[in-house]
């Protein structure tokens, strides 16, 4: 093993697959960044590539550190989009979707946790 802990394998994952997603199905993603900001298409494949990028970063040692503090960045600049789809969810969405946009809120907290833990994981 390469000193990589579980819980950063699986954030690694995480951000590959939403990586890869944001590319795939930019829609979703468009209609939750924040109503204030311009050039949603461009901002969703911004996100997506930072995404990649932190998920290749975190599973080698060597960038390891570097990519679990940009992680953390990353899962906190998205932070807002996350509050827009529960608001926006909350006026016009199903029981169902609304309980779980604003449930996945404070789940934030942990994968910032994992981020801060992988960018301390040594070789």
């Amino acid at each position: 093993m390469t000193g990589r802990s579980r819980s950063t394998t699986g954030l690694a994952g995480l951000f590959a697959v939403m990586g890869v997603l944001h590319f795939v199905k930019p829609k979703p993603f468009e209609r939750i960044v924040p109503k204030a900001l311009p050039a949603k298409k461009e901002l969703v494949y911004a996100s997506g590539v930072a995404e990649l990028a932190c998920a290749a970063g975190l599973l080698h040692p060597r960038t390891r550190r570097v990519a679990g503090l940009a992680s953390a960045a990353l899962l906190t600049g998205v932070f807002p989009a996350n509050v827009q789809l529960a608001l926006d969810l909350n006026r016009k969405g199903s029981p169902r979707a609304k309980a779980v946009a604003f449930a996945r809120l404070p789940l934030q907290l942990p994968l910032i946790r994992a981020a801060l833990k992988a960018a301390r994981e040594t070789t």
